[in-house]
């Protein structure tokens, strides 16, 4: 899956535990009619590809959705693979909702008038 946005947040790498394991959070906020913030992991070697970013680049982001319970409770984790930079116009013909001249209709309808009696269900 990808997600494309503008970069909000963008943590320093943490590392954690006795194994040194390594994550970078970043924050990217969509571009839609109602736009969304997203925080995306970047784990282990992956950290490193958040280098060459910053604050305010316009990106897209290769994501993996990950869950797990615990105890009885459930999380998500959305975990980044891949990011590119884009430009503004990338970014906004790719979130392009069609009008609604653009929309064709669909026409479903069944002709029941041969059929005077029965049901058309």
């Amino acid at each position: 899956m990808e997600i494309s946005g503008k970069i909000i947040v963008l943590n320093d790498t943490e590392t954690i535990g006795a194994k040194d394991f390594k994550k970078r959070l970043l924050v990217v906020e969509t571009t839609e009619t109602y736009p969304q913030t997203i925080p995306v992991e970047f784990t282990q070697e992956k950290t490193t590809v958040l280098n060459s970013y910053k604050v305010g680049d316009l990106v897209k982001i290769g994501i993996n959705i990950r869950g797990s319970e615990w105890k009885g409770r459930y999380f998500a984790n959305i975990n980044g693979w891949k990011i590119d930079k884009i430009d503004s116009t990338s970014l906004s013909a790719e979130q392009h909702m069609p009008d609604r001249e653009d929309v064709k209709p669909i026409n479903n309808a069944v002709d029941y008038e041969d059929e005077s009696d029965s049901l058309p269900f």
